[in-house]
């Protein structure tokens, strides 16, 4: 297998001298910069006092100009930013950073693995950089609190693990939140789904239909529900709940729920199931929850069953099949004791739809299943495909190849489009004209 290693790192910032000059630097600066307020301690200042503290050494000519910013960049990333990611953060091809300890960093850019030639010095320096991370957003890992989570504040969301927790660690993984905000014709332009299919779910959100977005890890299950909620009409009043809120509403009338960690003493702690049954008493007209994962499963299906239709959620399942098994280990994890028939029985009547997203091997993203929840025979909940995504070869370069299929078959749910001003044809479910 050929090794790939995307190389980010200036050749000079990797030279023995320019490695040098920077903790000369560094050592120079840092003592002064602990007495100075930390409101003074902006990035115009730290590089004013970089410049004037490099002039002092009275280099010469001995490094070109072009070096000395490269090194003045990267000790001014080492006092105040992010350290040696800020490399990898800026770059908008670059989707997840992942350092798995100070001397081996991944990344994911369009979709595909890297290693890259980022270091860091030692175990020390990887951990200043995440406190500096950590400690602004009101969050700490230590021996006692091995693992955070929290969120940059452009949106990117960050997961720490710490000794001894992690052996040979620290690990930091940093999901970067995207800059510019995708919608339907980006999907469609990216090949994730068929322009048929985009106003197929449309129609499924404006006519306020149950929709469940289900996937692996990294499949775009966060994007898909982003882009969905934007065919809300704009007068629904809409709750979204949210661990670290990501969604990124248009409508006027959104109100924004997010999860509380617990204080130092373990009090304080607000789940998402406390925000879900808080959300029914704020009278939404949408209820969005980022994704369910435990006991607020039940209350999200019971919240569906009892007029707030046209709700949206995430869950993490490999089918549409394997996301209906999933919603009754969930829901049994609430605490209450319901006989599975009635259990599933909530859900048929629930859940309309249910979106498939699938990151293939080749990095791309698809929807590869629309499925509708059609209903409860004896104690299986039934399903049917609308349209699939059938693999049909892989290139030599691993390279999916395959094409989206209508399955030929309706809805039941076509009288609901119809009445919410909908008329979808034969063509959009391969039955022709």
């Amino acid at each position: 297998m050929t090794e790939r290693v995307l190389r980010v790192t200036p050749a000079s910032l990797r030279d023995a001298e320019s490695l040098r000059l920077k903790a000369r630097l560094i050592e120079a600066i840092a003592p002064a910069l602990q007495k100075v307020p930390s409101q003074e301690l902006t990035r115009k200042n730290v590089r004013a006092w970089l410049e004037k503290t490099l002039e002092s050494f009275n280099l010469g000519f001995s490094i070109s100009m072009a070096v000395t910013l490269q090194v003045i960049d990267a000790a001014l990333a080492d006092l105040v930013g992010y350290g040696p990611l800020e490399l990898l953060l800026d770059d908008p091809e670059i989707s997840e950073v992942m350092a798995n300890g100070p001397q081996a960093v991944f990344v994911e850019r369009n979709g595909e693995l890297y290693e890259t030639d980022v270091r860091f010095e030692d175990v020390e320096h990887l951990m200043r950089i995440i406190d500096r991370i950590l400690l602004p957003l009101g969050r700490r890992v230590d021996a006692d609190s091995p693992t955070a989570d929290a969120r940059l504040p452009d949106g990117s969301r960050v997961n720490v693990v710490a000794p001894p927790v992690a052996v040979g660690g620290p690990f930091l993984t940093i999901r970067k939140f995207p800059q510019t905000k995708m919608n339907i014709d980006d999907l469609i332009t990216l090949g994730t789904l068929t322009p048929v299919m985009a106003k197929f779910l449309e129609a499924c959100v404006v006519a306020r239909l149950n929709i469940l977005i289900s996937g692996n890890t990294s499949s775009g299950k966060s994007t898909m529900l982003n882009i969905l909620s934007t065919f809300i009409p704009d007068l629904e009043r809409i709750v979204t709940i949210e661990d670290a809120v990501e969604l990124q509403m248009k409508q006027r009338h959104v109100l924004r729920l997010e999860t509380k960690l617990p204080n130092v003493d373990g009090s304080g702690v607000v789940t998402i199931r406390d925000l879900v049954r808080n959300a029914l008493r704020m009278r939404p007209d949408r209820l969005i929850v980022g994704e369910v994962r435990g006991g607020e499963t039940l209350d999200m299906l019971q919240a569906m069953n009892t007029g707030h239709s046209g709700s949206l959620t995430t869950l993490h399942s490999n089918s549409p099949r394997d996301a209906i098994a999933r919603l009754e280990t969930m829901a049994l994890m609430s605490g209450i004791d319901l006989p599975v028939t009635a259990l599933r029985k909530q859900i048929s009547s629930a859940v309309n739809l249910i979106v498939q997203m699938t990151r293939l091997s080749d990095g791309t993203r698809k929807v590869t299943q629309i499925t509708e929840v059609a209903g409860l025979e004896g104690d299986v909940v039934t399903q049917t495909d609308i349209y699939k995504f059938v693999t049909t070869s892989v290139d030599g370069d691993g390279k999916v190849r395959g094409e989206f299929k209508p399955t030929g078959i309706r809805p039941m749910f076509g009288p609901k489009l119809e009445v919410a001003g909908y008329k979808l044809g034969g063509e959009y479910f391969g039955l022709g004209l």
